[in-house]
């Protein structure tokens, strides 16, 4: 005991307080989780896949019940090609996400990875409707072929082609269509 205070005394090396470096050592680890939850994990918008504002681009579907906007994203990269609309767990039901190939062929598809339901309409010269195909099965990996030469696909949220009633034969106009019209190719 000590003899001032009457205290119990310590015998042997004193030990100092580890308190303020295991606090440093515990913030550091949190910092590096929050980065690799952050940065290692794009998928959760859409693969890192910058997303425009709808209102800047946009698409007409001409069909026997009227001209219809549709908001667009065009995946005009490979990289934007590749992740399209997979993780994404919602589509506005007046938008969509254009693929536009360089020349006419057959496009296909799949659903890996997409978790709302589809509809894929696909386009020819002139911005016509060659094919469409209805409520994809999401996550499917099924291919969906446009079964004739195309030179885009279009997706929209599953029923977008019935609400609009797009059809083979109906129109998509937008740039992109009317340089093929125009004997471009």
């Amino acid at each position: 005991m000590d003899r001032k205070s009457g205290a119990p005394q310590r015998k042997g090396p004193v030990m100092k307080s580890r308190t303020a470096p295991g606090a440093v050592l515990f913030l550091v680890f949190v910092l590096v989780l929050v980065v690799i939850y952050l940065f290692a994990a794009p998928w959760r918008w859409g693969g890192g896949v910058e997303r425009p504002d709808p209102s800047q681009e946009q698409l007409v579907l001409v069909t026997e019940t009227g001209r219809h906007p549709v908001g667009l994203e065009i995946a005009d990269t490979e990289e934007k090609k590749q992740v399209g609309l997979m993780f994404r767990t919602e589509l506005a039901d007046d938008h969509g996400m254009l693929f536009a190939y360089d020349s006419p062929r057959e496009i296909t598809m799949w659903m890996r990875n997409t978790y709302i339901s589809l509809d894929m309409i696909f386009i020819g010269e002139g911005g016509r409707v060659v094919s469409v195909s209805r409520q994809t099965e999401p996550m499917s990996e099924e291919i969906i072929s446009s079964r004739v030469p195309a030179l885009a696909v279009l997706e929209m949220k599953a029923g977008s082609a019935e609400h609009y009633q797009v059809k083979p034969g109906s129109r998509v106009e937008h740039p992109l269509f009317s340089k093929s019209s125009q004997g471009g190719k």
